[in-house]
């Protein structure tokens, strides 16, 4: 491999610690070099996968009267909460440099946090499909997405993390639901800050990160510049990014706005996959599905592929056969990666929802 550039922007604004990923892949060119970026916002701010839909996930009320900015990424997983208390390791490298089974990219994006913690003397392990634990407990999240020509990997080392503003800026029905958050987060989820005392220094872990990628990856890793292509990408992704158009898609399809009669039904319902929820909301017409949207915490490449299995499930009568041999055939013509998800898990969601589960 060639050289990969590191760029460590340091504390840079809330909005930007997000968009510079997406600058990196959107600007590629063939002479890009793969680009291993190292960031922390200056503000704390909300920040849901490219799959969620904002208003199911988010308590927008409270991020606003608490002044948390909210955006949607390009990567898939779950809505987070997150501060300065979090290093962002992003890779933004050329597609064919990076192992094409999505399981794969995440067992090697991994490798260096968990050699990086474990030289700290934290006992940190690789927890498929794409987390990070010690003792049970996680201390960090992957996602992915192609994005643009490149293939984007992001993660974080955990310094600190607020647990009690992470369950307060969630969607949750109840109180209790909410406090069984707040209490599941303190007891399996972990940070340095908690793992190491005196806390280390920052520097002196992302030199160490460095040097566990180079060892990784194989290949030199050079201190890079910042270019005017990326810098101007960035600042149109900026203003996408606070748009509401881009903010409260649900990356489906619209309802066609057919008259609610005595033979149509809106239902939605929830399944909890292996490697994530899928949510669903769907029009039903004399019981055949009339619209479909699907959202969720999950991964998936390419995204389009949410889209996909949208447009076909429309007109089916929800069956669990008709179901999965149709999802099945999206996955095949699409070769749809989507780690801890198969079609028949979003057969089971679609179906939950029609019979009111």
């Amino acid at each position: 491999m060639k050289p990969i550039r590191w760029l460590d922007l340091g504390t840079i604004p809330a909005l930007r610690s997000q968009t510079v990923y997406h600058a990196v892949a959107q600007a590629m060119t063939a002479e890009t070099p793969d680009t291993i970026i190292l960031v922390s916002p200056a503000q704390p701010y909300v920040c849901i996968g490219y799959h969620q839909d904002l208003e199911k996930e988010v308590d927008l009320a409270y991020c606003q009267a608490h002044q948390l900015p909210v955006f949607r990424r390009e990567v898939g997983g779950g809505a987070v909460y997150l501060d300065e208390g979090q290093v962002f390791t992003q890779w933004i490298f050329h597609r064919d440099h990076l192992p094409l089974n999505l399981e794969h990219q995440f067992d090697l994006y991994i490798r260096p946090l968990v050699q990086t913690y474990q030289a700290l003397g934290v006992n940190a392990y690789f927890r498929p499909v794409n987390d990070i634990h010690v003792d049970g407990k996680k201390i960090g999240g992957t996602g992915a997405a192609q994005i643009g020509a490149a293939q984007v990997v992001v993660g974080s080392l955990m310094f600190d993390f607020n647990k009690a503003t992470m369950a307060r800026v969630l969607k949750v029905p109840s109180e209790k639901m909410r406090d069984k958050i707040f209490e599941s987060l303190a007891q399996y989820m972990t940070t340095l800050r908690e793992q190491l005392d005196p806390l280390p220094d920052r520097q002196a872990v992302k030199a160490l990160y460095r040097q566990k990628c180079a060892a990784v990856l194989g290949t030199d890793i050079v201190a890079g510049e910042w270019t005017a292509a990326e810098e101007a990408m960035a600042v149109e992704l900026d203003r996408r990014f606070t748009s509401d158009a881009w903010l409260f898609q649900t990356g489906g399809l619209r309802q066609t706005g057919v008259k609610i009669h005595e033979d149509v039904r809106v239902v939605e319902g929830a399944f909890k996959a292996p490697g994530g929820l899928i949510r669903v909301t769907a029009r039903l017409r004399e019981d055949r599905i009339d619209d479909l949207t699907l959202s969720g915490d999950f991964t998936m490449l390419p995204a389009s592929g949410l889209g996909a299995l949208e447009q076909a499930g429309r007109g089916l009568s929800p069956t669990r056969e008709l179901l999965v041999t149709r999802m099945q055939g999206v996955y095949q013509s699409l070769n749809i990666q989507s780690p801890g998800l198969s079609p028949e898990h979003f057969a089971e969601a679609i179906l939950l929802a029609k019979n009111g589960s």
